[in-house]
């Protein structure tokens, strides 16, 4: 995964909006840009190549952005872009409807038709914006589809939205966490977030592929488990009740992956119990609480499970200084 830090602090201030200006537009898409900052425009941006895939991170000032006809008919990559606002209020006006965002609001936008956009910070702190830029012919929706969602608000917290949030915001923060070989399985996912995204908002579900459907199932019900671990509770059975699905079903998911259900559920609990027993502020804690905390009720099978898994005891893990 090619992974692209650029930053204006590196110029002189007259020389940095005309630099982001250029930059933007050979990096994402060309616009017609401007910025009451423009004297001394201070922005930076991380852009994260996935192939199909495009993610940026960028941090600016006040900023407005013009996709005019003119610029589409010089030339247009039919791209699809969403946006996700982490700071700063924005808007976007496009296909005749315009989008109010704030933090945590998804608006999609496209390459091939007009629009304007503008943001703001709130304070002192500048704009924060993660942008999924990718083909629209990579999404299993049609053109029509893609277009109805334009620059409609879609609440970060809500449905499929909340996973994608959650995806897209960990691969920006965490890009170093992943390697040249994940960027395809990087993109599918963050595709299948998306069309699902989309497809909920327009109750079109039923209309993508079985097999983007299954991915982001598997998606659902991991993300479910992350969020329950500390329920003694949380077997097999009842993560496939909480989707509506047989236990059965929920094991070829599972299989079908590579995975078995339980296991995938103790190495999640395994991995947070190793975490805390890293974390110096929890040096005083009890093992026995911290893996109760992560839904080990049984202090036996914990160690015997942590042995299993690490080589070693939760107390020798402690006090290994590979912990820290």
């Amino acid at each position: 995964m090619d992974i692209a830090t650029m930053t204006t602090a590196w110029l002189t201030p007259g020389e940095r909006f005309g630099w982001w200006h250029d930059m933007t537009a050979s990096t994402l898409i060309p616009t017609a840009m401007g910025s009451d900052r423009a004297a001394d425009f201070e922005a930076s941006a991380r852009v994260l190549d996935l192939g199909d895939v495009q993610v940026s991170d960028m941090a600016y000032p006040t900023l407005t952005v013009t996709r005019t006809p003119r610029l589409i008919r010089r030339g247009d990559p039919g791209y699809v872009q969403l946006s996700l606002t982490l700071s700063g209020n924005m808007g976007l006006s496009h296909f005749g409807r315009q989008a109010l965002l704030g933090s945590g609001d998804l608006a999609v936008y496209s390459s091939s038709e007009p629009f304007d956009g503008w943001a703001t910070p709130e304070g002192a702190a500048p704009v924060r914006q993660l942008l999924l830029h990718l083909p629209r012919a990579a999404l299993p929706l049609t053109a029509r589809q893609v277009d109805h969602i334009a620059a409609t608000r879609i609440p970060g917290g809500e449905g499929f939205a909340t996973l994608l949030v959650q995806f897209l915001t960990h691969i920006a923060r965490n890009p170093h966490q992943f390697g040249p070989q994940d960027a395809a399985r990087l993109s599918t996912t963050l595709i299948d977030l998306l069309s699902h995204t989309i497809a909920q908002r327009l109750d079109a579900l039923s209309a993508l592929p079985p097999e983007s459907r299954e991915r982001a199932l598997l998606l659902r019900v991991q993300s479910f488990i992350r969020r329950h671990l500390p329920d003694p509770g949380l077997t097999p059975a009842a993560v496939a009740a909480a989707h509506h699905i047989s236990p059965r079903s929920l094991h070829r998911l599972f299989q079908r992956h590579g995975l078995t259900v339980a296991s995938w559920i103790r190495h999640q609990r395994l991995e947070r119990c190793r975490r805390d027993l890293a974390d110096p502020r929890l040096a005083t804690r009890p093992i026995q609480a911290i893996a109760a905390k992560w839904g080990f009720s049984r202090p036996g099978d914990f160690t015997r499970a942590f042995r299993g898994a690490y080589g070693m005891s939760p107390s020798e893990y402690r006090h290994t200084p590979i912990a820290y």
